[in-house]
């Protein structure tokens, strides 16, 4: 696989079982390098695989969220295509034939999702009601004369993607009449957000997530509420738990439960395991979990058609499969067996569809019945069949207090090169997450240009259980260097890593991960930090973790000595003599690119081999098809000049002569 051929890779998403059971419309996203954008457009496939047809066309715009009016009528989906009214609206395509039409025209605040009545006569909208400044309009100097000062009073002040966050940016729940167009706001009373609405069977009630605590953006105390489906209503809170109940909600067809994931306590904020609760709508007994002592945190709840069980997916170690759940008794059955990775699921009429992925596969949407999965959909079926890809393999080994640390190995795609092989340690984000077999670019990449890479799933991640997703908290950068040692090594004595031959890198934790690695051993000839710091006292207020510094490492006035020992790739930037290539996002409020270029010039001091790129306008996850392949290409070129002593241009051929024409 090659950078290019990465972009060929579409990607499905989505899935959406019409009221009969017998289609289910999907999304697709496909890149165009040329162009620098990537579009989504929405297709249909028969229950049998028979027939798969094209519904959108990116030249118009992008499409998400698409869904079947509970008639079977139409396809609806939110785009921002040129209509009556500007920006997100909702779209419907009629099946008997015909060109999509905007529905809604929403004037105010950013449409983010929406729901059917079960009648089909109304929507339930959710409004995103403005009062922010992205990161990009400043960075904008075509627009500095049309943005005023941003005046915040509020603790949250500052979230990626969104950017500033001012007092009357808030998300609220709206009732959209079909018929008139007229929309009215659902809930009375103060600005609490809301969020995950749903309707209930008979279309009298919504219920929907909000946090009603005194400081609602000083905790992640959310719970379940419940409002007649009327403009003005007061809603009746249902959980009282102090923590995260949250969404997606899921009613029950007979309308006498709700389906909900239950968090952990509001101190462990990144730290939790979601899991399965069910409460009577009418608030008459408590909450009750099913799935308490199911040590694995679980997502997407869905009633059975029948109602007497719940799909969820579950994240296990280096999977992610769907299970069904009694509703009665909590047992827990899975429904997959073999290893890969499911992202969505949807069922109607006894029919479930599921969006799977493997190693070597990337996802597509595949018909579940009885533990089989038949694919429907093939949009990668010809990029695949020009290549050769490695399947990851399962790895283990001891840390060094005994613990078992899993990881996954991928070989080289040409296996005829001689051992040992140079290495890459790639370390994920999270630390809340796992790598897992699933289709995942990097590594087939490197396995290309014949490298073996190795992912570590550290404590921390999730997949593992609760103590050991939460054995790192308020002590980062030990338990987790250890473990990625440990796996290191292991691959060194089994004679695949060449020792003398071996980088590290990764992104948003696997960044700061980097960090800590360069910062504990030498053993590396090269880094990558993408998207890191060395030091979260330089991010306290920077980034959008607020509650996260304050609740896990303490205030720093009151708990300085933790974050210097937690900043120690900073704090003892000496120890480093690791070549690294530090990189970020201008836009990136999630670890804004401070803490790079402080690392950055901390390495410069030192006089360490490094170099810091930074991308215009770019979030924490790049949007710009160029800038990704940009990244990917100076990742090799690093690699390759440090590593493997190539003699190799930092620079990125495409920018040069672009430079050049100029």
């Amino acid at each position: 696989m090659t950078i290019d051929d990465a972009f060929r890779v579409q990607n499905v998403g989505s899935p959406r079982v019409s009221p009969d059971g017998k289609w289910i419309v999907y999304t697709v996203s496909s890149t165009d390098l040329k162009a620098d954008k990537r579009t989504t457009d929405l297709w249909m496939v028969s229950w049998d695989g028979k027939q798969d047809m094209q519904l959108t066309f990116g030249y118009d715009g992008s499409t998400s969220s698409p869904e079947f009016s509970p008639d079977g009528r139409y396809i609806s989906f939110l785009s921002g295509r040129k209509g009556t009214a500007k920006g997100t609206q909702v779209w419907v395509l009629d099946r008997r034939g015909g060109e999509a039409r905007q529905l809604t025209g929403v004037k105010k605040g950013d449409l983010e999702n929406y729901a059917w009545s079960p009648d089909s006569k109304e929507l339930l909208l959710t409004i995103h009601t403005g009062g922010t400044v992205s990161a990009n309009d400043f960075n904008d100097p075509s627009k500095h004369k049309l943005i005023p000062p941003i005046v915040m009073t509020r603790y949250h002040f500052k979230q990626d993607v969104e950017g500033y966050l001012t007092a009357d940016d808030h998300t609220y729940l709206y009732l959209y009449d079909i018929a008139t167009g007229k929309m009215e706001k659902l809930t009375a009373g103060k600005q609490y957000n809301e969020s995950d609405g749903i309707w209930s069977p008979d279309g009298k009630e919504i219920a929907f997530v909000s946090n009603h605590t005194a400081e609602p953006e000083r905790n992640i105390n959310t719970d379940i509420f419940v409002v007649a489906a009327k403009p003005g209503a007061e809603p009746r809170q249902l959980t009282h738990y102090t923590g995260a109940d949250a969404g997606p909600l899921s009613w029950s067809p007979d309308g006498k439960l709700i389906a909900f994931l239950r968090g952990g306590h509001v101190k462990y904020w990144q730290y939790q395991e979601n899991h399965l609760g069910v409460i009577a709508a009418d608030g008459s007994s408590p909450a009750r979990i099913l799935m308490a002592k199911f040590d694995r945190p679980v997502s997407s709840p869905q009633f059975s058609s029948d109602g007497k069980s719940i799909t969820v997916l579950v994240t296990d170690d280096r999977n992610r499969y769907p299970a069904s759940v009694d509703v009665a008794t909590g047992a827990v059955h899975r429904l997959v067996a073999t290893e890969g990775v499911s992202w969505a699921h949807a069922e109607k009429a006894g029919h479930e569809a599921l969006l799977w992925t493997t190693d070597t596969k990337p996802g597509e949407v595949y018909a579940l019945s009885q533990g089989h999965l038949r694919e429907l959909t093939h949009h990668n079926a010809r990029l695949l069949s020009e290549l050769e890809l490695s399947k990851s393999e399962n790895i283990s080994a001891l840390s060094k207090d005994g613990t078992r640390i899993d990881g996954l190995l991928t070989l080289p795609v040409n296996k005829s090169e001689a051992k040992p092989y140079p290495l890459l340690v790639f370390i994920h984000g999270g630390p809340q997450g796992q790598d897992a077999h699933e289709f995942n670019t990097i590594p087939q990449l490197f396995a290309a240009r014949g490298w073996a890479v190795l992912n570590v799933n550290y404590r921390g991640s999730n997949g593992r259980g609760l103590a050991f997703q939460r054995a790192i908290w308020a002590n980062w950068g030990v338990l987790e260097v250890q473990d990625v040692q440990a796996c290191v090594h292991k691959v060194i004595q089994e004679g695949i890593a060449d020792p003398k031959r071996m980088g590290v890198g990764g992104w948003s934790y696997g960044g700061i991960m980097t960090d800590f690695m360069i910062a504990s051993t030498n053993e590396f000839k090269a880094a990558s930090s993408g998207a890191g710091t060395g030091d979260p006292l330089a991010l306290y207020g920077v980034d959008e973790y607020g509650n996260q510094y304050n609740f896990e490492l303490g205030e720093p006035w009151k708990s300085l000595n933790t974050y210097i020992k937690i900043g120690y790739p900073f704090f003892h930037a000496d120890r480093i003599h690791t070549p690294t290539l530090f990189m970020g996002g201008t836009s990136d409020f999630n670890v804004p690119v401070v803490a790079g270029e402080q690392m950055y010039l901390a390495l410069q001091t030192l006089h360490v081999p490094s170099a810091l790129i930074v991308y215009p306008q770019q979030f924490h996850g790049f949007t710009d098809p160029t800038y990704i392949r940009d990244r990917y290409q100076y990742w090799f070129n690093w690699y390759d000049k440090w590593v493997l002593g190539k003699d190799v241009k930092l620079s990125y051929l495409p920018w040069a002569k672009k430079d050049k024409k100029k």
